[in-house]
């Protein structure tokens, strides 16, 4: 008898399947999967690349690969597409807490950043000590898509998940 698998249950089982940058990160909370379809018992993952050329967009596919194979799912391809663009809108609320608390700074904000059309500084607040007193050291952290700052006030060094 063969059971029926639902697509909830395989956006429960991707859940277990986490950013290789940002290792708290499950690819769900990323936003970076868009579809989960299947047909015949096979299952098609649609994702979406954090920006083109982003290097661990393989090795996320591969690991969505084999958590669903590991599960029992032996027919498993996983499609790329690039439109609509991913931003950083598509992360979870619960994504960014996992950020905060693993001492990344959140987006602040929706990816349209109308701060870079009126000159505002964007106010990042410190996830260690929740200050708002902080400065841009450089455009670019550990990854590309992270900005590096400093806290003014406890004088800690961390990474922004830059809106795009």
């Amino acid at each position: 008898m063969q059971t029926i698998v639902t697509e909830n249950e395989i956006w429960e089982i991707l859940e277990n399947v986490m950013d290789p940058e940002v290792p708290v990160l499950s690819v769900v909370d990323l936003g970076v999967v868009r579809a989960v379809t299947i047909i015949d018992n096979a299952v098609e993952v649609t994702i979406t690349p954090t920006y083109s050329g982003c290097p661990a967009m393989n090795v996320i596919e591969i690991n969505i690969k084999a958590t669903l194979q590991a599960a029992g799912f032996n027919k498993v391809t996983v499609k790329t597409i690039l439109s609509p663009a991913w931003t950083t809108d598509w992360l979870s609320e619960a994504g960014k807490e996992k950020l905060r608390a693993y001492g990344i700074a959140p987006p602040v904000g929706r990816s349209i950043d109308e701060h870079a059309l009126f000159g505002a500084e964007k106010k990042v607040a410190c996830p260690q000590c929740n200050s708002n007193n902080t400065k841009m050291l450089s455009q670019f952290g550990s990854t590309a898509c992270k900005a590096l700052y400093k806290c003014n006030d406890c004088l800690e060094p961390f990474d922004y998940f830059k809106c795009l």
